[in-house]
């Protein structure tokens, strides 16, 4: 059974449904339009590719077109102030874990911090985070941040805001870095705490994540991605393919004083990192499962793009006869469902670009 907060999203998901199909009038009929389909920017340009390496200047021009295709904007710089102003305090979200090949690769997000220093943003208002500075440091971001004089964070070291909670059901073992258990040794836990760089410091986030499986929600994407590394007490979800289709949605919709959602509102572009795919071996870097394809897709849907990530890893699965399937997670449709983005692949719009 659904907890109690997605139980009440679906229910006012249902009313609205019952108001779409109820008859209008002449004047009620652009309310009850469908909104405009998501949009997702594919910038595929193979010669970028040296073996496991990337060019950086090819891919640099790869982000810049992107953004500037998917803004409608002459630079990066001014398609960056269509989503973030310099008053904002950018958070870039990268996936450090699998390392510097396996991972967010350094000249895609090195392209965006170029483009929002061009924008005028101060450099200590933009982060470079993930869940520990630990991963960040091991994967080569440290060298990237000091070049540009930006900011390197890891949520956990930042420390854990014990004002926003998520509580279900489900136990969790603490370990070291979560909140019950540097404070009191506690073993387990109920609740999982938002880190303090989402609360008291982010105002915009941009995702930056690697084209990699995941064996129970099906690519470890935006939103899985951005909810793993915002939270403590996260490991008791990714266990189970049920909880976590429940619990990410329910996280990335936790609300502000303000009624603002903490991560689904300041998501505000996502970008996936499709150099390289790797459909076996979750946040474990495994080359000999890995497959290039020299591609970069934008959008400011993160379901949409997780979506279609999830049919590029089973096509690549089927090409090379990978011998698994991960569940069909109802994750994405519960996201949808609480309107943080559009699960079904009828409803989007994807544009290729090839250079």
């Amino acid at each position: 059974m659904f907890p109690e907060k997605l139980n009440r999203w679906l229910l006012s998901w249902a009313g609205a449904v019952c108001l779409a199909l109820a008859p209008t009038t002449p004047g009620q009929a652009a309310e009850n339009e469908p909104s405009p389909k998501p949009r997702i920017l594919l910038v595929e340009d193979k010669s970028a590719l040296r073996e496991f390496e990337v060019d950086a200047v090819k891919v640099a021009d790869m982000v810049a077109e992107g953004l500037k295709r998917l803004t409608a904007k002459p630079s990066a710089a001014a398609a960056l102030l269509t989503l973030v102003s310099p008053a904002d305090t950018v958070g870039i979200k990268v996936n450090s874990v699998p390392g510097s090949i396996g991972g967010t690769r350094k000249p895609v997000v090195d392209a965006v911090v170029r483009g929002l220093l061009e924008a005028r943003l101060a450099p200590d208002r933009i982060i470079i985070w993930d869940r520990s500075l630990a991963s960040l440091k091991a994967a080569g971001y440290g060298a990237l941040a000091k070049r540009h004089g930006v900011r390197l964070a890891g949520s956990r070291d930042a420390g854990w805001d014990e004002s926003v909670t998520y509580e279900s059901p489900i136990i969790g073992t603490l370990v070291s870095g979560d909140l019950g258990f540097e404070r009191g040794g506690e073993n387990a836990s109920r609740k999982s705490h938002l880190s303090r760089l989402l609360t008291g410091e982010m105002t915009r986030i941009i995702s930056i994540c690697p084209l990699l499986n995941h064996n129970q929600a099906g690519v470890s994407g935006h939103l899985v991605g951005l909810v793993d590394g915002s939270m403590d007490n996260s490991r008791r979800f990714g266990t189970n393919a049920s909880v976590l289709a429940v619990a990410v949605p329910e996280i990335l919709a936790l609300e502000d004083a303000a009624q603002r959602r903490h991560l689904g509102d300041r998501l505000v572009l996502g970008i996936t990192d499709a150099l390289f795919c790797q459909y076996l071996g979750q946040n474990q870097c495994l080359l000999h499962y890995t497959a290039a394809l020299g591609q970069l897709r934008f959008s400011t849907d993160p379901v949409a793009l997780d979506v279609f990530s999830i049919e590029e890893l089973k096509r690549q699965r089927e090409l090379f006869e990978a011998d698994y399937s991960p569940p069909d997670s109802a994750l994405y449709r519960n996201a949808a469902l609480i309107q943080l983005g559009e699960s079904d692949p009828a409803r989007r719009e994807v544009v290729e670009i090839f250079r």
